[in-house]
């Protein structure tokens, strides 16, 4: 008894027209949560320190960042609250930060990132960069 199956190729299928495809919804908030994460890979980067007038403050620098998000169209206006390590280049920092984030959220997204400002709530003074200058 012959058991063998014969591998077939799958017939590669055309690409509808565009007009045809339909369309990608991404959320407002979905953008945030994937802005976050990629905030979370750059260096010096922690979570805003959070709290209402330093009541209830937490200051954890391995959480994400909070990002809020709005849309208009295809383009994303994003609002980072982030915490940094102390002492750095604050200014080097942040130009950096909004570059990492913008390029990977246009990319991960397809949107343009129009607008991302960029609060720094607080320092972490204890940090790997103060130990590294000792």
């Amino acid at each position: 008894m012959d058991t063998r199956t014969e591998a077939t190729t799958p017939t590669p299928r055309r690409a509808a027209p565009e007009e045809q495809r339909g369309s990608t919804n991404i959320p407002a908030k979905v953008v945030a949560k994937i802005a976050e994460q990629v905030a979370a890979e750059v260096s010096n980067v922690g979570a805003a320190a959070g709290g209402v007038l330093g009541v209830g403050a937490r200051r954890d620098f391995d959480a994400r960042p909070t990002v809020e998000c709005e849309l208009y169209g295809h383009v994303a206006v994003l609002r980072m609250d982030v915490g940094m390590a102390f002492p750095t280049n604050l200014v080097a920092a942040a130009r950096s930060l909004r570059e990492h984030v913008r390029d990977r959220v246009e990319y991960l997204t397809g949107l343009e990132v129009g607008r991302l400002d960029i609060q720094i709530s607080w320092l972490n003074p204890e940090s790997r960069v103060r130990s590294e200058l000792r």
